[in-house]
């Protein structure tokens, strides 16, 4: 059991605030004063250390290197109009890290290290969250194994850290979508809802591909018949078809349980559509679009909060909307920065004050 009074905190002498631009600070480029860092040997964990925002050292054998035990979550806090500091749904970030360790053969993270440690250090850079719309302070806890050792097995010493990035939005215009055919994302019984480092890798050469030929981004397709749809690039994604909304079922374990997902959902029956959590094949994508059924395609994640696709290309069929026109992802992304923001009622206890 870690005590939080036994967190050792070690602040900056010279804060580097004043160096950043709050009109330019684009997605993950900037980060913070302090950073959170402990140790975890031998089956327990060792003292929370909060320091200075500094480079590490890692063994050349250092086992995260070569057999990729690494997970990571990606949470956002806000700034209300009374500059009172809040984080978005921490508590869901913190449940779905443990389980991305538990597939990953890695410890679980006491609550009282990552909740605690992570309200500690954003309440201590939390003039670091811009107070401005589309706005916030990226968290990125992270967690990788130590061992020294050339070795596939899982390790004995992992490393847990939490950094802070302020950013502004992540994609600032409309998307254009290429339909993967060939490289697949994730497999039935594999690590596809885990947000493991690897994920992500096996994810950077297929996006090359898609952007080589002018799109932004690939929209992922199961890995047996390249006909289900998955997820698109880093979002889950939502298609509205007449009143309904319908995104990729969480079944078989190939997607991730996105956090800002489940909190569209919601927001999306509050507005009284139905919501459909199922199979979507690529055809049913098309013929809709073909019917005029389908008005509004947009990708939903903490990094990109509510994206919308203007173009979505499969084979040589391309469908294109006009977004200026969109009711639905406009109204969302309305009711989600209201909430954010502190201007509308928190009725789900999102917010989580720092």
């Amino acid at each position: 059991m870690v005590a939080t009074e036994d967190f050792k905190i070690t602040k900056t002498r010279k804060s580097k605030l004043g160096e950043l631009d709050f009109n330019n600070i684009p997605f993950g480029k900037y980060f913070t004063d302090h950073m959170l860092e402990v140790n975890y040997d031998q089956g327990q964990w060792g003292t929370v250390e909060i320091k200075p925002y500094q480079p590490i050292m890692i063994d050349p054998a250092c086992a995260a290197l070569h057999y990729g035990q690494a997970i990571f979550e990606g949470i956002k806090a806000y700034k209300n109009e009374d500059g009172e500091a809040f984080i978005f749904r921490p508590e869901d970030n913190f449940k779905r890290f443990n389980i991305s360790a538990e597939r990953m053969e890695m410890p679980q993270v006491p609550e009282e290290i990552f909740m605690e440690g992570m309200k500690q250090l954003v309440k201590l850079d939390e003039e670091w969250i811009p107070a401005k719309p589309d706005h916030s302070l990226y968290i990125r806890p992270f967690m990788f194994s130590t061992d020294e050792v050339i070795g596939v097995k899982p390790s004995q010493k992992y490393k847990f850290m939490i950094i802070l990035s302020p950013t502004g939005p992540y994609y600032s215009a409309p998307m254009r979508i290429f339909a993967e055919e060939k490289y697949v994302r994730a497999v039935p019984g594999g690590v596809g809802y885990t947000k493991n480092a690897g994920n992500y890798g096996a994810s950077m050469y297929a996006t090359a591909e898609a952007k080589r030929k002018g799109y932004d981004q690939v929209l992922w397709m199961d890995a047996f018949e390249h006909k289900y749809v998955q997820e698109c690039g880093t979002m889950n994604v939502f298609f509205i078809m007449g009143n309904t909304a319908v995104t990729p079922s969480l079944a078989d374990g190939t997607i991730l349980a996105g956090v800002t997902r489940d909190s569209v959902i919601q927001l999306l029956k509050d507005m009284g559509l139905e919501v459909e959590e199922r199979n979507l094949s690529i055809d049913e994508i098309e013929d809709a679009y073909k019917e005029g059924t389908l008005h509004e395609v947009f990708g939903t994640g903490t990094a990109a909060t509510t994206s919308f696709i203007k173009e979505l290309r499969y084979k040589d069929f391309v469908m294109t909307f006009e977004t200026e026109k969109w009711k639905v992802g406009t109204e969302i992304s309305r009711r989600m920065n209201a909430i954010k923001e502190g201007k509308a009622e928190d009725k789900y206890g999102w917010m989580v004050k720092v």
